[in-house]
């Protein structure tokens, strides 16, 4: 039985909600923010995925720091969005948790590899 990657399935989930984000928030005429999300948001998951397949132990935590780095983005973004008023309050909150345990996750993954 395959082991269940948390980490991946989690990133993959939350690219979907930036993706569906991005649309709502292209109905509303946001198109440079909100392409920033996109792209950040969207790279958390690839560079995860990546990582699945790295070549060292150093290229493995170098994707998953990058990852780290646009998850940290991405959040950037979530907040300028919603304190700028183009991202509502229900859609804000909905989303600010998952990137909080994404980065969470992130950070704890790398300090362990860097450790081990």
């Amino acid at each position: 039985m395959e082991r269940k990657n948390v980490i991946k399935e989690k990133s993959f989930a939350f690219a979907i909600e930036v993706v569906n984000l991005y649309k709502v928030l292209a109905e509303k005429k946001e198109f440079v923010l909100s392409r920033q999300m996109l792209r950040s948001g969207t790279s958390i998951g690839a560079n995860i995925r990546e990582a699945e397949h790295a070549q060292s132990k150093a290229d493995f935590i170098h994707k998953l720091s990058i990852s780290l780095k646009e998850a940290n983005e991405t959040e950037y973004w979530l907040d300028l969005l919603h304190q700028t008023k183009y991202l509502s309050e229900i859609d804000f909150q909905n989303i600010k948790p998952k990137i909080t345990e994404l980065l969470r996750l992130l950070t704890s993954i790398v300090k362990t590899s860097k450790n081990i």
